[in-house]
């Protein structure tokens, strides 16, 4: 399958409601319920999901972990940790990690279809253009070695939509 076969997506809504085999978690290093997607992911997901989050020993920064979705309409969660914004070369190859490391995790798998929310760019102050631009090249790059035939951008907002919409042309 070459990355035509792909289906690259960009919408407003919300990652939980997703209908993809795995919708991936902008977790924080412990894969604890926080705020933002995380804590939406789980209260959601249920407490399950926390309970098999704490066997994984955490994740390190661009690291994807998976665990099941349990009440999420997603089978799967992929859990990845975006790093947090410093203005240095590292930032954009760790958030790049994110992104390939989940695809990979999810072609391992045999996972087809798979939602992404805006990694890095809420509490994580990844600035967001930059932020997509990351997102966007590492799927393309990913999806040719590890091809999916789905992956959806689940984002929050009209901006973060405008954003990535205009990183992907």
């Amino acid at each position: 399958m070459s990355d035509i076969d792909s289906i690259i997506e960009i919408i407003i809504g919300d990652i939980t409601e997703q209908d993809t085999e795995a919708i991936v978690n902008a977790a924080n290093k412990a894969l604890a319920p926080g705020g933002g997607v995380a804590g939406a992911i789980h209260m959601k997901a249920g407490p399950e999901l926390w309970e098999e989050c704490k066997n994984l020993q955490g994740c390190k920064t661009g690291e994807a972990k998976i665990t099941n979705g349990y009440n999420l309409p997603a089978k799967y969660v992929i859990h990845t940790v975006g790093p947090v914004y410093s203005g240095s070369q590292d930032d954009s190859i760790l958030l790049s990690e994110c992104y390939k490391n989940t695809i990979k995790l999810a072609h391992e798998k045999g996972i087809k279809s798979i939602s992404f929310p805006s990694i890095s760019t809420g509490a994580f102050r990844y600035p967001l253009i930059k932020a997509a631009r990351v997102a966007i090249q590492a799927v393309r790059e990913s999806i040719k070695k590890y091809p999916v035939k789905l992956v959806r951008f689940v984002l929050f907002d009209q901006k973060t939509y405008d954003v990535y919409k205009k990183a992907m042309n």
